[in-house]
């Protein structure tokens, strides 16, 4: 009889949870319990997505149809619609930095995987979509909760131009390639591989040319960026190009700023030749928040409210993020300025990705990702992907002897000092929820030696030298010394770009004098997005080790004392620059406001990132150290040379110093194959990032290597591993001229691979058959 009533009790705890569940979430659309709009044919999942839509758009009426072109949508009961939330976040996990989620009740938190710029110093792109399909599952299951929407305004893909700029933390670095990789696998992650089904819906941010957010007095609400034709097409659409053409993105985001003297939620090239055009999005287009009103209001870009809904609209954009489009849409429809099919086509756009979503599609319980729920978020095994998304994004940066890793026999008390040295919440970095928890480097640490802490100074702000003392102190009881310093998010953030790259305040003073104290080795960890200009522990012997950690999440401090203790597995998977790290004297000459990538030695501008600029550098892009060594071999010798052909006259095709890209013949080009042979010469067995840089002809595009290809293996000690780079000519190769056209030099290409170097004599194969024909 126990056993009986205990079943029944737990039955019935089930039963109320379940139905506590259940409850939580919205009354959903296409009820087939509801008479009067089941048998709508938008209801209908059987016809295609466009039918569908256009059923439903079809019966809208006007005053319905402008207040849904914007993020909180309104209810239309007659039709059984519910309001729904557009805007919500999931940059490096679910996040409640928008409206549309909250946490609370059954979903306290989610897994806060670490920010952008550190998982993209992993160079690991099955990593990325991996974190993206996490992210989602999460985000399935709050939302089935009533928690969250389905649609994520992430992630944040611009160029990391400056090193000055708060929001870079947000992005995978400087370089085009590999903002380009990862937009399109974290979209997919995000988004799923059913088809034309979205699991969530991501979005590609900000478009485009957005990299300053408070500067010198100039803000990104203001501000004219100046881009040329060949900087726009090689630099910064790059990345959105991929996560529309090979993410299969489902929106994108138009920025703040304006581009050459339009805003670019007003820039018909831009958006609807561009993006849904050239590219050909299947999806939405949204502004930042309150774009809309900000190129009306504070960039004064349009006579009248109604010019500005009705130059946003027809230019392509489908959706606010604020009220200005319902505002100020009837006006603009009623003036003639814009037509009510216009927005029919914007709601198409939108109203379409819901569709995909399965937001018409009846009970959302039976829908593919029905099932999640509060046991999908924080799991054991989410929670073990962000530790080893952290492991493999920090960064050996420097270390002498070596000093590292440290040893739990030989270094059984460590000082933990600093003022990120216990931290938590900033770890998480921006654009984050709330994390299932915390492992602080200072608990970290704690778990392989005994800790003495001092925090040296109260805040990274570092304003005093109170504590300095006390940190002395600890250093000289301990057999070794970790110092966690850096930034946090009240020095770099939205609307809050750096003046200068050192560290805040008094810390290199904390740190100097502390490792002139230490008793045994003094590591310096750096927790910060942008780069920091620390040449002074770099040239100091007393500082044994440098290690970059950016902003590596909630389990941020297991992560960096597993490194510093080698204990990770399999190995160390340690990281590699995604950024270059000036020096402080780069800055004066290259203002922020100054968008050209490439020098003008005329002017002493000298260029940006590693691609163009050749100046002294604290560590360069791509730099990352491991506790083994590796060594590069092609396992065969690869081609000589190679020819591109054109598919039509090949002269024509030529001018310029290259084939242009849409007059050559890739369709029948096979690809160049470069074996290398990977061999771990060290003691310990680790992962290893192999880098694939190429070299063009002279010509006026970039005089610089830049990065074509990357691959992550991992290396037992002693043995070796070969990976195999396929180089598509018109893909890998191509460059951009000052017109913005691409075009594949002909003539010398050099390729390294570490200290490896090949050459490939790439020229014009003249299609006499073609050239006949005309």
């Amino acid at each position: 009889m126990a056993s009986t009533s205990f079943s029944f009790l737990l039955l019935f705890l089930l039963t109320v949870l379940l139905c506590s569940f259940t409850e939580a979430r919205d009354s959903f659309a296409c009820d087939p319990k509801n008479g009067a709009t089941r048998n709508f044919p938008f209801c209908r999942v059987s016809l295609p997505i466009h039918e569908r839509a256009g059923d439903l758009v079809g019966r809208l009426t006007l005053p319905e149809k402008i207040r849904l072109l914007v993020n909180n949508a309104i209810d239309v009961p007659r039709l059984g619609i519910k309001g729904y939330e557009w805007w919500s976040e999931a940059l490096h996990g679910v996040s409640d930095v928008g409206p549309g989620t909250k946490f609370g009740g059954s979903f306290p938190g989610a897994t806060s995987f670490p920010q952008v710029i550190t998982t993209a110093a992993s160079f690991n792109a099955s990593l990325w979509e991996e974190i993206g399909r996490v992210v989602s599952d999460e985000a399935r299951a709050m939302y089935n909760g009533g928690m969250a929407g389905l649609t994520y305004w992430s992630p944040n893909v611009n160029i990391f131009r400056d090193p000055r700029w708060g929001r870079g933390q947000e992005t995978p670095g400087e370089d085009p390639a590999v903002s380009a990789k990862y937009a399109a696998a974290y979209v997919r992650g995000l988004q799923g591989n059913a088809g034309d089904r979205l699991k969530v819906a991501a979005c590609c941010k900000h478009y485009t040319a957005y990299d300053l957010d408070h500067w010198n007095g100039i803000d990104r609400l203001h501000f004219n960026a100046r881009v040329s034709k060949q900087d726009l097409e090689d630099t910064y659409n790059v990345p959105f190009k991929a996560c529309v053409v090979e993410g299969n993105v489902a929106s994108v985001m138009c920025s703040y700023n304006q581009v050459n003297g339009k805003p670019t939620c007003a820039d018909p090239s831009l958006l609807r030749d561009t993006i849904r055009g050239d590219w050909k999005l299947n999806g939405y287009i949204v502004s930042d928040c309150d774009s809309v009103g900000v190129f009306y209001n504070d960039q004064h870009y349009t006579a009248t409210p109604e010019d500005a809904a009705a130059i946003a609209i027809k230019s392509g954009l489908d959706l606010d993020c604020g009220p200005f489009l319902a505002i100020n849409t009837d006006a603009a429809i009623r003036s003639g300025k814009l037509a009510e099919a216009d927005v029919n086509g914007a709601l198409m756009n939108t109203i379409s990705v819901q569709m995909r979503l399965g937001m018409f599609d009846g009970e959302p319980s039976a829908h593919p990702y029905g099932n999640l729920g509060p046991n999908d978020v924080c799991t054991p095994a989410h929670q073990q992907l962000a530790l080893e998304a952290a492991q493999q994004g920090i960064v050996l940066l420097q270390n002498r002897g070596p000093t590292l890793p440290l040893s739990t026999s030989r270094h059984r008390t460590v000082a933990v000092i600093g003022p990120n040295s216990d931290a938590t919440k900033t770890m998480i970095g921006n654009y984050a929820g709330v994390a299932c928890g915390y492992t602080s480097p200072l608990q970290g640490i704690g778990r392989y030696a005994k800790t003495i802490h001092q925090a040296g100074c109260s805040g990274v702000a570092c304003k005093d030298d109170r504590q300095f003392a006390a940190a002395a102190a600890a250093a000289k009881q301990a057999d070794a010394t970790v110092l966690v310093m850096g930034l946090d998010q009240s020095i770099e953030a939205e609307f809050r770009d750096r003046v200068h790259i050192l560290l805040p305040g008094r810390q290199q003073e904390l740190v100097s004098q502390v490792a002139m104290a230490s008793r045994g080795p003094t590591v310096l960890v750096l927790m910060s997005g942008g780069p920091i200009d620390v040449s002074f522990a770099k040239n100091d012997p007393r500082i044994s080790a440098i290690v970059w950690v950016g902003y590596p999440g909630q389990a941020g401090g297991a992560a960096l004392a597993d490194v510093l203790f080698g204990r990770t597995n399999p190995g160390w998977t340690g990281g590699k620059l995604p950024v270059t790290w000036y020096p402080q004297s780069y800055l004066p000459k290259a203002p922020m406001t100054n968008m050209a990538m490439r020098p003008n030695p005329t002017r002493g501008y000298p260029g940006r990132t590693y691609r163009f600029y050749t100046g002294p550098v604290v560590f360069p892009f791509g730099h990352g150290l491991s506790y083994s060594t590796f060594s590069h071999s092609f396992a065969q010798q690869p081609p000589a040379a190679a020819g591109i052909q054109a598919v039509k006259n090949s002269t024509a095709a030529a001018r310029g110093g290259g084939v242009r890209l849409n007059l050559a013949n890739c369709n029948t080009q096979p690809p160049l194959s470069l074996h290398v042979d990977v061999k771990n010469t060290g003691k310990m067995g680790g992962s290893h990032t192999v880098l694939l840089f190429s070299a063009s002809p002279p010509g006026p595009w970039s005089p610089n290597r830049r990065l074509i290809a990357f691959e992550k293996i991992h290396v037992a000690a002693a043995a070796q591993e070969r990976v195999r780079f396929d180089v598509h000519v018109c893909k890998h190769l191509a460059v951009v001229d000052h017109f913005g056209i691409r075009r594949i030099p002909v003539g010398e290409h050099h390729f390294y691979v570490g200290d490896l170097k090949h050459s490939i004599s790439l020229q014009l194969q003249v299609d006499w058959e073609d050239i006949k024909s005309k």
